[in-house]
């Protein structure tokens, strides 16, 4: 007879690991900060904006949390390849730093183009490159987590460049899930619908864009940074030990249809 296991919320717990966010200044990123913190995690979060990264040092240290920050330009090859591996121990990496220009597809420019495609694929490949380096010298496994989105599934108009970049995450994270596996590393993305944030506050302001997008969502409402964070705790913990090269969707539905 099997012994039938006993099951803990404790394994969604992550005590005694070191996790890693990129654009953890603001909006998705300090949501996911202050969620791993919260479930025992050592964070290290990284942006280009030192105060804002001060406040959610102060905002996780009050909470009984432990969070070192290092002021780095996710997109740029060299602050990456010099910081990463003064780090120490990784043990989970959230790659959140992103951004999008909606517009028009004929008026994409070249510079508009870069700034996507450097950031958002560019960057999220060489600091999962730089991350997988030291897992794998130190040779105790990890999960990585894409901050991809719905639009990584779907088309788009105005999001030309920004669907173009979140399809080559959800290919990132299906290849690396299966490279990495024998390796004990963990690969997966979490695919938001339209989240309110800093980055998204200019869009809500219109009401037909509000409207439009509610009426896409099963569920009827805007997502909320929490929504996320709870995902990607949920990948970051032993709970999910079994799930790699996937994308877990927290879209309400949108790619449902």
């Amino acid at each position: 007879m099997i012994e039938k296991k006993k099951r803990s919320l404790d394994r969604f717990r992550l005590d005694g690991l070191r996790a890693l966010v990129s654009g953890a200044g603001r909006g998705l990123g300090h949501a996911c900060a202050l969620a791993l913190a919260e479930a025992g995690a050592e964070v290290i979060a990284l942006s280009r904006t030192l105060d804002e990264l001060e406040k959610l040092q102060l905002d996780i240290q009050s909470d009984g949390g432990t969070a070192d920050i290092a002021v780095c330009d996710a997109a740029n090859p060299d602050q990456i390849s010099e910081i990463v591996p003064k780090l120490g121990q990784i043990d989970i990496l959230v790659n959140n730093a992103g951004t999008n220009i909606p517009e028009a597809f004929v008026d994409v420019s070249l510079n508009n183009l870069d700034t996507i495609l450097d950031l958002n694929v560019r960057g999220a490949f060489l600091m999962s490159q730089a991350v997988v380096k030291e897992m794998l010298r130190r040779n105790h496994g990890g999960s990585i987590i894409h901050i991809s989105s719905q639009m990584g599934h779907v088309g788009a108009p105005n999001r030309t460049v920004y669907c173009a970049s979140k399809h080559a995450i959800e290919g990132l994270t299906k290849a690396m899930g299966v490279e990495l596996g024998p390796h004990g590393i963990r690969v997966n993305s979490v695919g938001p619908t339209f989240i309110e944030t800093p980055l998204t506050k200019p869009f809500f302001e219109s009401k037909e864009f509000t409207a439009d997008t509610i009426s896409r969502i099963a569920l009827g409402k805007i997502g909320q940074v929490e929504d996320v964070a709870d995902a990607v705790v949920y990948l970051a913990s032993p709970a999910s030990s079994m799930v790699t090269g996937s994308s877990l969707l927290v879209d309400g539905g949108w790619t449902a249809r």
